[in-house]
């Protein structure tokens, strides 16, 4: 198998954008709407808004010429072509850090982090911390190769990305992720690779046990809540996801506001201001994201991370009976609706040495709150390096 690390130019032609277009004129909206407020979905006239912009005013080479300057690289690892950013910091002491996204997520997620992670003196910042930057695409999302076989669950990807640092060459490395991307880190970690310094989380994905909802402060009390009301309420796409993606699929593939409907709504529920996703994002910035699913064809593709993780039974690698004991920093939203107390944390993480409860911001929280997150990354990997 070829070792290779060859850069990629992103190249959308022209027809691919000339047919968005064409679908997005022909739009059939769907009718019969019996409430007005999205306790049933995103609504029409927040979507129709979305639509009429992107079909009159964004500009997807816009965001084709931030990836390529970037500098976005493919290799092969253990048979699939995965794509990454590759940022190096011109600073002589910089951290090689590897970060993943989650699911509606891409590599996008990190935009506003990149600079000051990488050239803090150009952001106003201490160059004594500086990180090189590397940031995959997941298996099957964005422009990365789709599986063809079954298996591409967070070990094996967190297997697949200790041999991309090895294969950049890097001895001495940290990892960073939200959401899915907290599921990889998490199983890098338990793996334990001898370059491995450290992580850095703004998620957690394991389940509170009976004892503690049974003895949970109030605060925890709160945020068992807020978890109730989302699984209950705003998590039909999990379900659906983990038992039939390629049902979904078929329309995230064929209808663009379809695709486009399917990651609002995340940015919508989930976002530090709950039901309003204008209030957290701008257009530009979801339909950079949806583009990312949408051009590639990639919206079924990234579902089934979900049925893998659901066929193999996979769970948090973080628990109570074997915590996780490589050193760790913690950012914990506010708006986070599954949101984790210190003290869980402190029973499944045995090596915490950075926590933090910022005053704003949900599940996107690089996307939303950059500044609070590089200040949390760059203070947790003080302490490590």
């Amino acid at each position: 198998m070829s070792e290779t690390i060859e850069p990629i130019t992103i190249a959308v032609p022209q027809e691919q954008l000339d047919e968005l277009h064409t679908r997005l004129a022909l739009v059939r909206w769907p009718d019969g709407r019996t409430v007005s407020d999205t306790s049933q979905g995103p609504t029409p006239e927040k979507l129709a808004a979305l639509v009429d912009y992107w079909r009159g005013s964004y500009d997807w080479r816009k965001v084709e010429a931030e990836l390529n300057v970037w500098g976005m690289h493919r290799t092969t690892i253990d048979g699939l072509d995965i794509d990454f950013l590759h940022i190096r910091s011109h600073e002589a002491n910089a951290t090689p850090l590897i970060m993943t996204h989650g699911w509606p997520g891409s590599v996008l997620e990190f935009r506003k982090v990149i600079g000051p992670l990488t050239d803090p003196t150009a952001h106003g910042l201490d160059s004594a911390q500086a990180f090189h930057l590397v940031i995959p695409v997941l298996p099957g999302f964005g422009f990365s190769q789709k599986p063809t076989e079954t298996g591409w669950t967070p070990p094996r990807i967190a297997r697949a990305w200790i041999t991309l640092m090895d294969r950049l060459g890097y001895e001495r490395w940290g990892a960073q992720g939200g959401d899915l991307g907290c599921a990889i880190t998490d199983e890098i970690a338990k793996l334990k690779p001898a370059g491995l310094i450290g992580t850095h989380l703004n998620f957690a994905m394991f389940p509170p046990t009976p004892d503690e909802i049974q003895n949970a402060t109030p605060e925890e009390k709160a945020a068992l809540g807020d978890a109730k009301h989302f699984w209950d309420n705003l998590s039909g796409y999990a379900k659906e996801q983990s038992t039939r993606p390629q049902t979904i699929g078929y329309s995230l593939a064929d209808s663009p506001v379809g695709q486009a409907a399917w990651i609002y709504a995340m940015f919508q529920d989930t976002c530090g201001t709950p039901g309003d996703a204008e209030g957290s994002f701008t257009l530009d910035e979801m339909l950079d994201d949806i583009m990312m699913y949408w051009l590639p064809n990639s919206g079924a593709s990234a579902a089934r991370m979900y049925w893998e993780m659901d066929q193999s039974g996979w769970s948090s690698p973080a628990t109570i009976d074997d915590p996780i004991s490589i050193p760790v920093g913690f950012t914990m939203p506010p708006k986070e609706a599954v949101r984790k107390s210190r003290r869980q944390l402190d029973r499944r993480y045995s090596n915490i040495v950075y926590f933090n409860e910022p005053a704003a911001g949900g599940h996107f929280f690089a996307l939303e709150q950059p500044d609070t997150l590089v200040a949390d990354i760059r203070a947790t990997f003080t302490l490590l390096v």
